[in-house]
């Protein structure tokens, strides 16, 4: 035991699979454990490395095993799946953790505190209700297209659905029960959304950082206390860019003999966060559209050339870059003087 130097676990809901390797390599142990047996198995083993993948409760155990006194760290599932050897099982996934871990170049995730957690639930339990509640009000607008009742889409035309259900003659009494039904569930979902958003809301005003993140144009008190809640330090990125990659908003390379091809986004970072600033800058291009943007900005010459989705995912972009300077370096955004036109 006193020879293990990097230990590779396979997280599971209820038997681990555990591989040790001595600091040269060396397979020493290869174990199996119950749940129950984990803390107690960590507990007695002298000081080490121990590499997980970043999965379902691995904050969990990241936490609770660094309070035994070792150095935990958890990698990115996708950076572990080119060490594992012909067949996967456990033991190979667990020797292929440890062989990730032990490259000097690996990149780690960081680990989250159980508070940062219960600040990122927040906002998995708002995107779960607003899914279930565009969910209900399409299944309404799909069975009243059955009697000849149309409706657009959005949360805007629910008072109009309401009406025809009321006021619809040929409308069965049966399906206008079940539809009240549905309306009187969007309404719940509603009322539980507008609660999360206030509290998010009152959140963004006590936080500092939040607070400082709101004043960039395109991210309001969501995207601010998602940012906070969701993205890991910023001192864990050498510049902007590398927060604007990690969130997914940089290009796909596909570059070979000194040539560089840049393709689509990548979408190969914190979907959340990449949505939520899209939305924001979604909104920033739309109002410039309408009312004109300064003229020499670099949103006034994109709007020249450029197609607006393409202009809100670059703006996206920016908005991320920007954000990260904020987050390292304190301050509040002030918007840069324009060129000339």
């Amino acid at each position: 035991m006193n020879e293990i130097g990097i230990i590779g676990l396979d997280l599971a809901k209820h038997v681990f699979q555990i591989h040790g390797a001595s600091p040269d390599g060396r397979v020493v142990l290869r174990k199996k454990l119950g749940r129950g047996r984990m803390l107690e198995f960590f507990a007695k083993l002298p000081s080490c490395l121990v590499a997980m993948e970043a999965c379902a409760s691995a904050h969990y155990w990241g936490r609770e095993i660094g309070k035994l006194g070792h150095e935990v760290r958890l990698i990115n599932p996708s950076y572990v799946k080119p060490f594992v050897k012909r067949q996967k099982n456990d033991a190979a996934d667990a020797e292929a953790i440890a062989e990730a871990a032990s490259r000097p170049t690996m990149r780690f995730v960081p680990i989250k505190s159980a508070e940062k957690q219960a600040s990122s639930m927040t906002f998995k339990v708002r995107d779960l209700l607003v899914r279930q509640r565009t969910q209900t009000i399409n299944a309404l607008r799909g069975h009243l297209m059955e009697y000849g009742l149309v409706v657009a889409q959005g949360m805007q035309n629910v008072a109009r659905l309401r009406r025809l259900i009321e006021t619809h003659p040929d409308l069965p009494e049966i399906a206008r029960s079940l539809s009240f039904g549905l309306l009187q569930h969007i309404d719940s979902l509603t009322d539980k959304i507008n609660a999360l958003e206030r509290d998010l809301r009152a959140r963004a005003r006590q936080d500092e950082v939040a607070s400082r993140l709101t004043t960039i144009p395109g991210i309001g008190a969501i995207c601010a206390t998602a940012m906070e809640a969701l993205a890991p330090s910023a001192a864990a990125f050498s510049k902007g860019r590398d927060f604007a990659a990690w969130i997914g908003l940089t290009p796909k390379q596909n570059s070979s003999g000194g040539k560089e091809r840049l393709g689509k986004t990548s979408k190969m970072g914190q979907r959340d966060l990449r949505r939520l600033l899209i939305i924001g800058a979604t909104t920033v291009v739309r109002w410039a559209r309408r009312r004109g943007a300064p003229a020499g900005t670099w949103l006034a010459r994109m709007l020249l050339t450029k197609p607006p989705k393409l202009i809100a995912v670059a703006l996206a972009n920016k908005l991320a870059r920007i954000a990260w300077a904020l987050m390292a370096r304190g301050g509040v955004y002030e918007a840069p003087a324009p060129g000339p036109a």
